[in-house]
């Protein structure tokens, strides 16, 4: 089984939040996020999650 490299961590899941609405990818700094500045791209929802960790 591979390894897990911190880099490759960071650069799949860091900062990468999920549209509740329409499922889209935004790469975004999390404080901005909780404050509720960052809204999705297709459909202008702020409902985002942290992306899922496998």
């Amino acid at each position: 089984m591979a390894t897990k490299f911190e880099e490759a961590i960071n650069r799949n899941l860091k900062n990468i939040y999920v549209c509740r609405s329409c499922k889209s990818k935004i790469r975004a700094p999390s404080l901005k996020v909780s404050q509720g500045k960052i809204k999705c791209r297709n459909c202008s929802s702020a409902k985002l999650r942290p992306k899922r960790k496998k």
